[in-house]
């Protein structure tokens, strides 16, 4: 078993998750089970994917949750992007957001390439 908390990968994935919890509560009411509802599960999905792997014996278990994690950090991109188009985000805040994006998915990105390299 691995320890979670000692990767990067998670560590900017619960931040991620943090910052979208804060993100979304200014999103407008009739959206609670909408949008906001839809990037707050992803927002989790994200390290709580990272924490499961982490708890599996195998490789490729863990690298599968990685994956999982990988399809909702990008699900969770492409939401943030919509959420900005429909005018909930303040276009001055979506770089700041939208740089801990690509952090977290330069990062996990390539602790699934070192794990499949190293299988």
């Amino acid at each position: 078993m691995r320890d979670h908390s000692k990767l990067r990968a998670f560590e900017l994935a619960d931040k991620l998750a943090l910052d979208i919890y804060g993100t979304t509560r200014s999103f407008p009411k009739e959206e609670m089970y909408g949008l906001t509802s839809q990037m707050r599960r992803a927002a989790v999905s994200i390290p709580s994917n990272i924490v499961e792997g982490c708890a599996r014996h195998g490789e490729a278990d863990f690298l599968r949750f990685l994956d999982i994690a990988f399809g909702s950090l990008r699900e969770l991109n492409y939401q943030h992007s919509l959420a900005l188009r429909f005018g909930y985000i303040d276009s001055e805040k979506f770089p700041e957001l939208e740089k801990r994006f690509l952090e977290c998915e330069k990062v996990l990105g390539s602790l699934i390439r070192k794990i499949r390299s190293s299988s």
